[in-house]
């Protein structure tokens, strides 16, 4: 099992996440920066440690991630999915854990496409009586 490293994909609404878990000392990189220097909001910092610490090891492990498409939050859920499906790789134990949490369930919710004769998803033209 040393030397291993465990992949897996995360997305969210149009980010795409694809992180690699390898035994190490607890560096998370994102695109080849610094996950603190990539994500500078505090919220989305604890929002991809979730796993890790929901697995209880944090610093076993560095995660290098690729992310792209979508917004940093978009990015950032997208990085926490991947990471709870490559923890489950490394130890299946941990899926009671991340299900409970919550880090394994893809957030369905996505931008609704412009539909023809009006000006938007949902919005309409506004109505003339006369």
């Amino acid at each position: 099992m040393k030397g291993d490293s465990f992949y897996a994909t995360g997305r969210r609404k149009t980010a795409v996440a694809r992180v690699w878990l390898r035994p190490g000392n607890g560096k998370i990189r994102v695109n080849s920066i610094e996950a603190g220097a990539y994500f500078g909001r505090e919220t989305l910092q604890m929002i991809i440690k979730q796993p890790l610490e929901s697995a209880g090891g944090s610093s076993a492990f560095d995660v290098e991630a690729k992310v792209e498409g979508g917004g940093k939050a978009a990015q950032a859920g997208a990085m926490r999915l991947g990471m709870a499906r490559a923890l489950i790789l490394l130890n299946p134990d941990l899926k009671p854990a991340m299900r409970q949490g919550g880090f394994l369930t893809r957030d369905p919710r996505e931008k609704e496409r412009k539909k023809y004769g009006q000006p938007g998803a949902r919005k309409r033209f506004q109505y003339s009586k006369r």
